[in-house]
């Protein structure tokens, strides 16, 4: 990576496009036969920006997200003209070309150069097609205590962690704790893994991956892996980050043998507890996914999109953009 285009990480304001988040997808998140593209736009000798990408198997680009990407944008130059910005974009309709089909997703559908971009690949001569990726559930919270913020939460969601909370303090064998420093991160990921080989969770598509962010982001002072115990023994961890004030939760599993004790319930009762009143977090965000027990926490839902850059010109580029197309025309015909 040119020091120049590698400036441009700097820019990230979240951790989805810092430069330790890349390593980490690059080193543990990677299918076999992929290949990182970080394709950089430059203006004369000029990065304006860098467009972290992959190459498949079968030669296709897609945007250099994983399973674990909670949104996905290029990172951009700050305080870039109008002009400099159709620059940009249409260089990376051009680049993409290359490609019978390009994928992008977990773009948020608010993102402010989304347009841009879908009017610079379709001056590059490809179609764009649009999709709904997954949801996002989150709150802004700021000026609330623990109490304030459960006071807002629906009648039944408050009650039940009221009550679950309460009995949980009652336990003399139960034990709360919070990992963060890179000197104490491996007792918590050891933990975290214990838990989560005894949940109801899938096997990880790549095992790696959350040991090896929980380490960068540990060194990078963001990482909260909080745990509870029963007797000693681990029967819930949950992996949260912190940055500027808003605290968003990556990871959460819990020991099925211990449903009685509601584990997952009170584990995150106790970690917003603290994030408010102890680290005085101003957001709360849930990562990606419409899952319904996320409505109980946070109260606010937001899109991330995807789209699908088809080149016309390709016979397969144009065999894809007709299943696309008859694809949600059968979806349509079906609502």
């Amino acid at each position: 990576m040119p020091p120049d285009a590698a400036a441009l990480f700097g820019h990230a304001d979240n951790l989805f496009g810092r430069r330790y988040w890349w390593n980490t997808v690059v080193a543990s998140a990677m299918a076999a036969g992929t290949q990182a593209a970080f394709a950089v736009c430059r203006l004369g000798t000029r990065p304006l920006a860098l467009f972290p990408m992959r190459r498949t198997v079968s030669g296709a680009l897609e945007s250099l997200t994983t399973p674990y990407s909670c949104l996905y944008t290029p990172l951009l130059t700050p305080g870039m003209t109008t002009d400099e910005s159709r620059v940009v974009f249409a260089a990376f309709g051009m680049f993409c070309r290359s490609s019978a089909v390009t994928r992008l997703d977990a773009i948020p559908d608010a993102w402010p150069g989304l347009e841009a971009l879908t009017a610079g690949a379709r001056a590059a001569g490809l179609a764009v097609r649009p999709f709904q990726h997954f949801g996002n559930w989150h709150e802004d919270i700021s000026g609330r205590d623990w109490t304030g913020y459960l006071a807002g939460r629906p009648g039944a969601a408050r009650e039940t962690v009221r009550r679950r909370l309460r009995r949980a303090e009652r336990q003399a064998n139960a034990g709360f704790v919070i990992h963060r420093d890179a000197p104490d991160i491996e007792s918590g990921i050891a933990a975290f893994e214990s838990v989560y080989a005894r949940s109801w969770k899938e096997p990880e598509p790549f095992p790696d991956f959350n040991a090896s962010l929980m380490r960068a982001t540990a060194q990078a002072g963001i990482a909260r892996l909080g745990i509870w115990s029963l007797g000693g023994q681990p029967v819930a961890a949950q992996f949260w980050i912190v940055e500027d004030g808003r605290a968003t939760v990556l990871k959460l599993a819990h020991d099925e043998a211990f449903k009685p004790h509601s584990p997952g319930t009170v584990l995150t009762a106790l970690m917003i507890r603290h994030l408010i009143d102890e680290e005085h977090v101003t957001g709360l965000d849930f990562g990606r996914g419409d899952d319904p027990y996320k409505q109980g926490w946070v109260g606010f839902r937001r899109q991330c999109i995807g789209l699908m850059l088809f080149n016309p010109l390709r016979p397969s580029g144009l065999l894809g953009l007709a299943r696309h197309t008859i694809g949600r025309l059968r979806a349509s015909l079906r609502r």
